[in-house]
């Protein structure tokens, strides 16, 4: 007996003990009843945690058939159980002690108020620290320090710095945690009255100190501040270690400091650091966002060995400046390579697609993600979101919606505004409005989303029928609200309602118009053919007017054939927009209205001297679970034979019920019969045919176009919803057509 007690005491305290062998002696002990030897017990449990291996009921199961535990035996248990991060075991361990009749004492008591400050639970942390203050372990400054990071962690401001005012000693490490709690949340002068008392009670700052404030000062969005706090411990003659670089560079980066960034990269590079996967992540992130791209990949392309947070680091910095193609170029040869990506990596690539414009790669790459194993978390959701909204992609969204239900983060602000953004640019409205409805704390983004998506849709009435609900519900209205409000008006004509609100803006509400409010005023009286006084608001704007503002009157001279205006708006937009195809068109437009065909040809000419080229007209549609994309004039798409003879029966039954095509919208110098010709290839028409060929009769049909419908295609598909007993709903630029029976919710005006 006495050989196997020592060949299993040699199993269970070898270095290379495995969970094989734990299992193994465990059973031996369970078959020979050896659970009364302490010892042997005690370094199968401490295998068990050091292996991660442990689960509760075993602990349970193995403490209850230890017949005399010693102190000892209970803190090796939990010591190895903290080394291993078993921090639920540590306070199921620590929970038998009672029973047992055994009382912690100053080393034990630490581990199990780290475990309720690791699990940020409360009440454990109460208990144990009621427990130290009856048994007079409290005053012991190992026991009061860990029940001040206990409160730290579990948010508890008010307690720890009422046991830190009791504290007879107080040593550096202590004067750190309460100062980094202060300045964690913002509350900057008592962090700095505390920082200064601290040196006053004589006791000098170390690193942790210093790093405390930084972070907190920089999680707070106080980067300035964090800045100028670096630049005194420097002075101090403090050196920063590599926690030090890690805590400021996020600020330095949003302060776009970089002078300051290029610094801090030389002490980096002069001390070493770079190894340190922690501070390449702040380096990449900081060169991300000063929009130093080739400073950003040197850093990158000199790590030895990349790790995915780098990784993610150096993806969002691409983002960020707008190079979704290199992002996605790293990312895919990373990921065949082998590297395991995290949520954070495939998050960040999917955000930098939609933010982008890349919609339809963002839902490829979101289902890439679910094959691979990675569930999408709460910020991957409001990232994907928009893309199907902008390319109306319903089906998908709705799946996304139901995937954020059967996850419990649809409560989530952020991800119910991405959802009420996203039903309202697929058109459905009504869902926009009941996924706001369900909202338990909308905020202000949640409000404006639900009224941009209303003044999308042409509904003024609603829009401001929730500018009012959202004052009752003591939400003060932003820049952007005003913006949802007067776009509403302008949309539907309102000038009476729209010059109260932009009055009410300042008056009221002390938000002052910007540009973007200018523009709507400047839409709104130019599209009801009040130029001159639109013109008159450019002229008194307090600041130069921007391309937006010119661009709205430029456009309605173009709807009422204003050459005047139309001209002056133009030479303005030449200047501040000189690549800009659309604005060379509108003018041409307009000359080609008016018949002056040397005029339009001259303009013609100025974009081909430029190597400017008319943006094409295209469409999306979804069918199923693929989004269709249909360019005008293109004949690549593999239906567009059955496309184009459905169009030309939809044609001679339309000219049978009295339609003629609008031919005078065909800007250029061509036959009639071309006219038509051109009419019929416009991407809006083919791709509501195509949603006719793919679709059970009776089902709407929704298309987004990059361009604003035109006269004759809005004429076209009132009848075709009248023909084909269809809803159809069109989303161009400017806003939202629901056509049915023949009829616009528009009512013509757009």
């Amino acid at each position: 007996m006495c050989g196997m007690f020592q060949a299993l005491s040699q199993c269970l305290t070898s270095p290379t003990a495995s969970l094989r062998h734990a299992k193994q002696a465990h059973a031996v002990l369970l078959r020979l009843n050896l659970f009364s030897d302490t010892h042997l017990t005690t370094a199968l449990i401490s295998l068990y945690a050091n292996t991660f291996s442990l689960s509760s009921p075993q602990l349970h199961l193995i403490l209850a058939t230890l017949p005399n535990p010693t102190l000892f035996s209970f803190s090796s248990l939990i010591h190895a159980l903290a080394r291993s991060s078993h921090s639920p075991l540590v306070l199921a361990a620590f929970s038998h002690l009672p029973s047992r009749r055994l009382a912690p004492d100053a080393f034990l008591l630490p581990s199990a108020i780290k475990a309720s400050a690791t699990l940020r639970a409360l009440r454990p942390g109460q208990q144990l620290h009621a427990f130290a203050a009856a048994s007079a372990l409290a005053s012991d400054s190992v026991v009061a320090s860990s029940l001040i990071h206990m409160y730290l962690k579990c948010h508890q401001l008010s307690h720890a710095r009422q046991l830190f005012d009791t504290m007879p000693h107080r040593d550096v490490v202590v004067w750190s945690a309460i100062i980094a709690g202060y300045s964690r949340l913002g509350l900057l002068d008592e962090a700095k009255n505390l920082f200064c008392a601290m040196r006053d009670h004589g006791v000098d700052p170390n690193l942790v100190t210093w790093n405390g404030m930084l972070a907190g000062f920089g999680n707070s969005g106080l980067h300035g501040e964090a800045v100028a706090m670096f630049r005194v411990m420097l002075v101090e003659g403090f050196f920063p270690d590599g926690s030090t670089v890690s805590c400021v560079l996020p600020s330095v980066g949003c302060l776009e400091d970089t002078v300051m960034g290029k610094q801090v990269h030389g002490y980096v590079i002069k001390q070493g650091f770079g190894c340190d996967r922690f501070v390449v992540s702040a380096m990449l992130d900081m060169y991300g966002k000063c929009g130093c791209v080739e400073a950003m990949g040197q850093v990158f392309d000199e790590v030895e060995e990349i790790e995915v947070g780098s990784l993610n680091a150096f993806l969002t910095g691409l983002s960020r400046n707008g190079l979704v193609e290199e992002a996605l170029e790293v990312f895919r040869r990373f990921k065949e390579s082998g590297m395991e990506m995290n949520v954070v990596t495939w998050t960040s690539v999917i955000a930098s697609c939609s933010q982008n414009g890349r919609d339809l790669e963002a839902l490829e790459l979101f289902r890439d993600m679910q094959a691979d194993g990675v569930e999408p978390n709460a910020v991957t959701i409001p990232s994907l979101i928009p893309a199907c909204g902008n390319v109306s992609a319903l089906t998908q969204g709705k799946e996304i919606h139901c995937f954020s239900l059967r996850k419990g983060i649809f409560d989530d602000v952020y991800v119910g505004s991405a959802l009420i953004d996203m039903y309202a640019k697929c058109g459905r409205i009504q869902l926009s409005r009941h996924c706001f409805d369900r909202m338990s704390a909308p905020n202000l983004v949640s409000w404006n989303a639900v009224m941009s998506g209303y003044a999308m849709h042409g509904k003024a009435k609603e829009t401001m029928e929730m500018f009012h609900l959202m004052q009752q519900s003591g939400q003060k209205p932003d820049s952007i609200t005003f913006t949802c409000v007067l776009s509403a008006c302008a949309q539907n004509g309102l000038t009476e309602e729209g010059w109260r609100y932009y009055n009410s803006m300042s008056e009221e509400y002390g938000v002052e118009p910007r540009m973007e409010h200018y523009a709507c005023m400047v839409t709104l009286l130019s599209r009801v053919g009040k130029l001159e006084e639109a013109y008159s608001i450019i002229k008194e704007m307090p600041v130069e007017p921007d391309a937006c503002v010119w661009g709205a009157l430029l456009s309605s001279c173009r709807v009422h054939n204003n050459l005047g205006l139309g001209e002056i708006a133009a030479e303005k937009l030449f200047l501040l927009e000189p690549a800009n195809p659309g604005n060379y068109i509108l003018l041409s437009n307009i000359y080609a209205s008016k018949g002056m065909w040397g005029e339009e040809n001259r303009m013609r000419e100025v974009m081909k001297s430029k190597g400017l080229r008319k943006n094409p007209g295209y469409s999306w549609i979804e069918v199923g679970h693929k989004v269709h994309t249909l360019l005008a004039g293109d004949q690549s798409h593999p239906q567009m034979k059955e496309i184009l003879e459905k169009l030309d029966k939809l044609n001679m039954e339309m000219k049978k019920s009295g339609y003629l095509p609008k031919t005078n919208f065909v800007l250029q110098d061509v036959e009639e019969q071309d006219k038509e010709q051109i009419l019929c290839g416009h991407s809006e028409k083919l791709a509501v045919v195509l949603g006719l060929l793919n679709t059970s009769p009776g089902q709407p049909l929704q298309v987004i176009k990059n361009l604003r419908i035109c006269d004759d295609c809005h004429a076209v598909i009132k009848v075709i919803s009248r023909l084909e007993g269809r809803e159809i709903h069109v989303r161009d630029t400017n806003r939202f057509h629901h056509f049915k029976d023949g009829v616009c919710s528009c009512g013509d005006f757009w």
